[in-house]
């Protein structure tokens, strides 16, 4: 399919320090689009200036939520050149999220090249401070207009940048986290291993009820039992227990997270032993009671690592530490090094962007 590109004449102001900014609440000059008809495929691919949609309020992404998206980042290295991180990896979910929702499957490598181009095309958006990203945001909905229940037919796929600071305004620092025991996040069989927008907007209340009694996540517990341990907030999340590495099984309602499957690579290379496994909130409470707990961490695109120093369950509180523990902080140098080209990366996770704008 071709692609074609088409340059803003009104290029933007860009951030004076993109450390300041809030997370995803500016965007870079062009944006990406194609669209799907039935029968006839995906069509229409190209590269503009950035622009409001215009959607016919009866499509039915508003309506039933047919909606997948990915997140991933662009990083300048200290050479002043781009890379992404592991972009193939948010092509492949993004097309297993896609085939969950029955969303039209698309071409990887037509995706990962129009993604190519629109960074190398902004790639001045791209900042250098410390701590600073490009973040990459793919998008793609359902846009039939009919409020009936129905199989998805068109469809419109997008991609946004977004110049960012550190997703936790405070920096790398512990967090205290509120284990949720009402609401779930999502089951199995459901589409918790889907990056789409209704897990989120279904952690929303008890993300609230956390916050308004000064917590700064949830822990999910499963969907069924209210027993295991799935995610905390939009991360996945591992404990150090009696130097071991425990992380909760992919069993269908877990996220797939590839920071998550950096981590585990990285600490089995390290010499760790990393479980992925079923682990009940009974476990972390023995472990948290015991002192056998020794660190635990989210891990995100958006954050990287998020070490964690308290966890609350039914008014009960534990408290881990104040300070980062060495092995969060060791994963956070090493993946953000890697990222950002400080750190050798052994395992051809980088993906240069070109520095000749397409």
């Amino acid at each position: 399919m071709e692609l074609t590109i088409t340059r803003t004449s009104h290029p933007a102001q860009k951030p004076a320090d993109p450390r300041t900014v809030g997370f995803g609440t500016i965007f870079t000059d062009h944006m990406f689009e194609m669209d799907y008809t039935p029968g006839q495929g995906w069509h229409d691919a190209r590269i503009a200036p950035l622009e409001n949609l215009s959607i016919h309020p009866g499509a039915a992404v508003f309506h039933y939520g047919a909606e997948v998206f990915e997140g991933l980042k662009a990083y300048r290295t200290d050479a002043g050149t781009v890379q992404l991180f592991r972009p193939w990896d948010n092509v492949q979910r993004m097309r297993d999220s896609a085939e969950r929702i029955q969303l039209p499957d698309f071409d990887p490598d037509f995706l990962l090249e129009a993604m190519t181009k629109l960074v190398a095309l902004d790639q001045d958006w791209v900042p250098s401070a410390p701590g600073t990203s490009l973040y990459i945001r793919p998008v793609e909905f359902c846009t039939d207009i009919d409020l009936g229940l129905h199989s998805i037919g068109k469809a419109k796929l997008m991609i946004l940048l977004s110049p960012v600071g550190a997703y936790l305004a405070g920096g790398l620092k512990p967090v205290s986290i509120l284990i949720e025991d009402h609401d779930v996040r999502a089951v199995r069989g459901g589409t918790g291993y889907a990056k789409c927008g209704g897990n989120y907007a279904a952690a929303n209340r008890a993300a609230a009820k956390a916050e308004a009694k000064g917590y700064d996540q949830v822990l999910w517990l499963d969907g069924v039992h209210q027993q295991y341990i799935e995610e905390v907030g939009g991360m996945n999340v591992m404990f150090k227990i009696d130097g071991k590495i425990v992380t909760p099984a992919l069993t269908g309602s877990v996220l797939p997270g590839i920071t998550r499957r950096s981590c585990i690579q990285l600490l089995r290379d390290k010499g760790y032993e990393v479980e992925e496994r079923l682990f009940s909130v009974e476990e972390l409470v023995a472990a948290l009671s015991s002192g056998a707990l020794e660190e635990a961490w989210g891990c995100g695109t958006a954050a990287v690592i998020s070490p964690i120093g308290k966890f609350c369950y039914q008014d009960t509180c534990y408290t881990i530490g104040e300070e980062n523990g060495p092995c969060a902080q060791w994963l956070y140098d090493t993946l953000t090094g890697i990222q950002w080209g400080r750190v050798k990366d052994p395992y051809g996770w980088v993906y240069p962007i070109p520095a000749e704008k397409p």
